[in-house]
């Protein structure tokens, strides 16, 4: 059972994550996909050090810790924000936040391929109907004649990478906090991003923003890269893993429902088909089974 302030901090994250889709797309408007990332991206991880600092946590990585590190921000940063940034630009943003978060369904999937884990029928039922939900929206794209296919297969991607990365972050041998690691794979994968942007897009414009372009700014920095991650690894450690597959869920909906208020999208029935179809793959995939686990020696 969760207390009361545990309900309220998985609502928050749910409502968080899931309005930051449409703020992004919001913010694409103005400003190219890979230096908004970089702004947003990098502004977080700077006061989001200062907090975890002020914790009295260990900072600095040692020794290897720091290729480890850099190996992990890879999929991780590289992969999954960079991915899904430029996804977004092609997609409306509740379609991308169902895309998105396949993600669940990848990981158990490169479990079962890489590290021998049990391929359960409830693990046939999620790739069914991921392998449903991402076929209606592709659906949907090749069908319309202003439709970008494209952006499904960066989508597609950038969730894939994410879930290499959770595997791999499971398996990492470190010790530091992981909120510390994550500062520094943001604070690492920032300056390639910055780096990639300087190469391939045009410089922004600051002085031609209009406000909901700051406001979009500010919550990628503060909501999306700040306080979320703060709830999200508060959650990990403190809450059972079926309260966090069920804020997991609740995302794509929170995007779709709400990009329709912030950028006037209009959902299809593909896409709460599709949502519908990732909501039972990920309850099959991250949701406790009846049968009691066994207590660990």
């Amino acid at each position: 059972m969760i207390t009361r302030r545990q309900a309220w901090a998985v609502l928050a994250l749910t409502l968080m994550w899931g309005v930051n889709w449409p703020m992004m797309k919001l913010s694409l408007g103005q400003m190219t996909p890979l230096f908004f990332r970089a702004t947003t991206m990098s502004l977080g991880a700077a006061w989001l050090f200062v907090y975890v600092a002020q914790k009295g946590q260990r900072m600095w990585p040692s020794g290897r810790e720091w290729a480890v590190i850099a190996a992990l921000g890879l999929p991780n940063v590289l992969g999954w924000h960079t991915l899904s940034i430029i996804g977004l630009q092609d997609l409306a943003s509740g379609r991308a936040a169902i895309l998105g978060f396949t993600m669940p369904i990848f990981t158990v999937l490169l479990g079962v391929a890489f590290y021998r884990e049990r391929l359960s029928p409830r693990v046939l039922l999620a790739v069914i109907c991921a392998s449903l939900a991402i076929a209606l929206l592709l659906w949907h794209e090749l069908s319309s004649l202003a439709g970008r296919p494209q952006g499904v297969a960066w989508m597609i991607g950038a969730a894939f990478s994410w879930a290499w990365g959770t595997l791999m972050f499971r398996r990492a041998k470190l010790t530091l906090d992981p909120l510390v690691v994550t500062v520094w794979m943001l604070l690492m994968g920032s300056a390639v991003v910055w780096c990639l942007a300087a190469l391939w897009e045009p410089l922004p414009q600051p002085g031609l923003f209009n406000t909901p372009m700051w406001l979009s700014l500010f919550y990628g920095v503060f909501i999306n890269y700040g306080f979320a991650q703060i709830i999200w690894f508060g959650m990990a450690r403190d809450l059972p893993p079926a309260t966090s597959a069920m804020s997991i869920m609740a995302i794509p909906l929170v995007g779709t429902l709400s990009a329709t208020v912030i950028v006037g999208e209009m959902p299809t029935w593909q896409d709460w088909a599709a949502m519908l179809f990732v909501c039972v793959a990920i309850a099959s995939v991250l949701l406790p089974s009846k049968t009691p686990a066994a207590t660990p020696a």
